[in-house]
């Protein structure tokens, strides 16, 4: 157990704060995907990768608490912005503020693709979505960050 949270727990934090904009809910986030892994074990497939499953589990976790966030952002005032624990290399605080911007879901097709460099079908498949809603998700989001950021960042 203490290798898998090793060799999975910076980029499983990385990603839900990406998505959450919260260090101390990545962590909550990211701890509760890792025991929910573990209780979980029975049914994995030993015979696949660990980290995709992983994932899947964080990145879901943390769109639902943005998208709860978002409904109770509605009735309150915005939390502040924190800066993230780790930022990802090659990421300027830019862009990672607009990708704050962006729909929770788009967020993660960004952070699936961008930072734990998933293939949109790998994406379709840990989202059980439609490759082509990932590949809209994607184009819608990085349509934005170029519109917010200008093309060159975001080919950064």
């Amino acid at each position: 157990m203490e290798a898998l949270f090793r060799a999975h727990w910076g980029r499983a934090h990385r990603a839900a704060f990406l998505i959450v904009h919260d260090a101390a809910a990545a962590e909550d986030i990211a701890q509760e995907a890792f025991l929910a892994a573990i209780r979980s074990l029975d049914r994995f497939d030993r015979r696949r990768p660990f980290g995709p499953w992983l994932h899947r589990i964080v990145v879901n976790r943390a769109i639902d608490e943005s998208r709860a966030r978002t409904l109770r952002r509605e009735v309150s005032e915005p939390p502040e912005r924190q800066a993230p624990p780790a930022k990802p290399e090659g990421w300027s605080d830019e862009v990672v503020g607009a990708l704050a911007a962006l729909d929770p879901d788009q967020r993660a097709a960004v952070v699936l693709r961008h930072l734990l460099e998933y293939t949109p079908g790998e994406i379709a498949g840990l989202l059980e979505l439609p490759r082509g809603t990932v590949n809209s998700r994607l184009r819608r989001a990085l349509d934005r960050l170029a519109q917010d950021l200008g093309p060159a960042e975001v080919r950064r």
